[in-house]
């Protein structure tokens, strides 16, 4: 099970106080308190929940300020920094203080599971590759990215980032919106710490950059980079139904003619309005190459992926049981803006 694959490590430093009140964690239960500096038995116990619990699929993992220990198959251990929550995060100019509680609503202070997926299948695909089994007609070819320049767009805690870089991509752009405070050290530390010799044989060009989703005219680098990305990654970033058009708008600014789109959500904020994206992006003139589920707490018996068809509504489909699927999407450029660079 992927949600196995992250234990947490010991706190090196407790997490500071904060006056200011506590914002509800997406699944909108309080949280109890502060966190115990050091690593006690709730981390213990939250590492084996997957274990004990394999049907209840987390949606997402850790707590703000956290660090955890990705165990990759391909890679090794990498050490993954969950952002902090926005109090906790130093003021930064482009941050003050009345733009914190926006900080806050975007949830980046978690390690979203989505995230993890994307992984998976890079270094799957990277793995094949790197032994001449990847076909282009397997199931893993469209994780492929050796080779191609990657955006990723909301990267929380960037560790699609991290192992698109691990695999090769020629460029990696992580970013987030200015108020996120990922900014604030988390993808710094991921990409710093994670992307040295000898884990990583060809360094790649990577870099961090604030972008608002819609911004684009506006915004030099958005300008300077327009078509220029060949993959670009978007994992659990649909829970807002008003940021589904300047996210296609978004998409199509920086996809390059032939590039694509990963789409990966969870259903933790129910399965209609990931729907209501994939609608906006059709309307917008984006085209869904490939659709899918994927079971993120069991596979087949020869270890593959357990996969179905995505349907926007599933009769009898209860909170739980949605809780342990997910959608993946390849989406690429329509016809009619195949020329709009």
């Amino acid at each position: 099970m992927l949600h196995t694959r992250f234990r947490p490590l010991p706190r090196r430093h407790p997490l500071p106080l904060s006056s200011s009140p506590s914002a509800p964690r997406p699944d909108f239960v309080d949280p109890e308190g502060e966190a115990d500096p050091d690593e006690d038995s709730e981390d213990l116990f939250a590492a084996f929940l997957p274990h004990l619990f394999p049907d209840d699929a987390p949606s997402f993992h850790g707590d703000p300020g956290q660090h955890l220990l990705y165990s990759s198959p391909r890679y090794g251990d990498l050490e993954i920094m969950v952002p902090s929550y926005p109090a906790q995060s130093e003021r930064r100019p482009d941050n003050p203080v009345n733009q914190v509680e926006e900080g806050r609503k975007l949830f980046a202070h978690f390690l979203w599971s989505a995230g993890m997926v994307v992984a998976d299948g890079v270094e799957k695909a990277d793995r094949l590759e790197s032994c001449g089994q990847l076909s282009k007609t397997d199931d893993v070819a469209m994780w492929r990215v050796r080779g191609e320049s990657v955006l990723e767009l909301g990267a929380g805690a960037a560790l699609p980032s991290v192992t698109c870089a691990l695999a090769q991509a020629s460029a990696v752009t992580a970013t987030d919106h200015p108020s996120s405070p990922a900014l604030s050290g988390a993808i710094r530390f991921n990409m710093t710490h994670n992307l040295q010799a000898p884990k990583i044989p060809t360094p790649t060009n990577v870099t961090i950059q604030p972008h608002e989703w819609g911004t684009l005219e506006a915004d030099p680098w958005a300008t300077q980079n327009k078509g220029c990305f060949t993959r670009i990654v978007a994992a659990d970033c649909y829970w807002m139904r008003s940021q589904h058009e300047n996210l296609v708008r978004t998409m199509r600014w920086f996809l390059a003619p032939e590039g694509r789109v990963w789409v990966v959500a969870s259903f933790h904020t129910g399965r209609a309005i990931v729907a209501g994206f994939f609608e906006t992006a059709l309307q917008m003139g984006l085209e869904i190459e490939r659709i899918y589920e994927r079971d993120l707490s069991s596979a087949q018996d020869d270890g593959s992926e357990v996969h179905r068809e995505w349907v926007p509504e599933r009769e009898g489909e209860g909170p739980e049981n949605r809780k342990r699927w997910c959608v993946i999407a390849l989406l690429k450029r329509g016809e009619a803006i195949k020329e709009d660079r």
